[in-house]
């Protein structure tokens, strides 16, 4: 059996966009890393049946793009770019057909709706404005992710601000504010995920190297904070940023990427939800940003943009342990990894 993962990349060394790689599973490795879309920076991509939508820039402007998927190829259906940075995340809303963007340098969130045919148009835009945290990192808002709720609300981390902000979301892609969750300062808030029940969330915090568990109320759409743990070990005293956070698709192991320390954490769901630390592992690279389960979980594929390298791990979906099978393959500036359903 094979399956494929495509991997956004930065461009700023030997990279030249969006690439591809085949996941063996007899044989428990990575072969044939491949480009698939020619493009500036793809750093963050999202795929949706024949469908990719991506970051993208062009000189100095920067944006969003929607591509088709055909013959093993993305090809180029409709971008939206403007002056300045390209966004740090795209998110997707397949029952309302909306893209999200988060703007890291920018501090915005813009939606935009999908068309039939690809095509994009934006409908919304809203600028974060307020305190910021004590970190040399947090001299502005910094909108780092956004994406979906269990109801279909959207959740935004700003990093600059140490805040979870929560919209809701009109059918036709209009944002209104309904809540705000305040990280400690200097938390750096940076991703989340929900565990399946839809009743809690684990929020990350790149520059405090933390996990926050958090219970949300759908009623109100709003958190409140259950817990906190570290990513990286007590020891560790030099730099780490954490990247990326997934969950297994029972709830029961949460896993998270270091920067710096170069690993992944490994969490147990405890029977409350709240995280229990079970494993650090090496990443086999410099710098892991993203990292994604196989479809059945019984692989981990991660990425090591400043080692252009991924490194390929066993999962036991019983103990949730990682194994590593494979590393140095190679593959430039590798920044996000996703499933590539056919």
């Amino acid at each position: 059996m094979n399956e494929d993962f495509l991997i956004g990349t930065y461009t700023s060394k030997t990279s030249k966009g969006m690439y591809a790689v085949t996941l063996n599973h007899d044989h428990q490795q990575l072969e044939n890393v491949r480009l698939v879309a020619a493009s500036q920076k793809p750093a963050y991509l999202q795929q949706v049946g024949d469908r990719v939508f991506a970051i993208k820039q062009d000189g100095d402007l920067g944006g969003v793009a929607s591509y088709q998927l055909k013959d093993g190829q993305a090809e180029l259906i409709d971008q939206k770019l403007g002056a300045g940075a390209p966004p740090a995340y795209v998110g997707y809303d397949q029952d309302r057909k909306l893209l999200y963007s988060a703007n890291y340098h920018k501090g915005t969130v813009t939606v935009f709706k999908v068309a039939s045919d690809g095509t994009l148009t934006q409908t919304d835009e809203v600028t974060h404005q307020g305190e910021c945290g004590p970190k040399p990192e947090q001299d502005a808002p910094h909108a780092h992710y956004a994406d979906l709720t269990p109801d279909k609300r959207l959740a935004v981390c700003d990093l600059g601000m140490d805040l979870v902000v929560v919209y809701d979301v009109s059918d036709d892609g209009k944002l209104t504010q309904a809540s705000r969750y305040q990280s400690e300062a200097g938390f750096g808030t940076r991703h989340l995920v929900f565990h399946p029940n839809g009743q809690v969330a684990y929020v990350l915090g790149e520059l405090s190297s933390k996990l926050e568990v958090l219970k949300y109320d759908a009623e109100t759409g709003s958190f409140s904070h259950v817990q906190t743990v570290a990513t990286i070990s007590a020891d560790w005293t030099a730099h780490n940023g954490a990247a990326a956070i997934h969950i297994s698709s029972d709830g029961k192991f949460v896993y998270s990427s270091n920067r710096g320390e170069n690993t992944l954490a490994v969490f147990a769901v405890n029977d409350d939800l709240t995280l229990s630390h079970i494993q650090s592992i090496t990443t086999a690279g410099d710098f892991p940003r993203d990292f994604e389960l196989s479809q059945d979980e019984t692989f981990l594929v991660a990425s090591n943009q400043n080692g252009d390298n991924l490194t390929l791990y066993a999962r036991d979906t019983t103990t949730g342990q990682l194994t590593l099978l494979q590393q140095d393959v190679a593959c430039p500036e590798p920044v996000c990894v996703k499933q590539w359903v056919k």
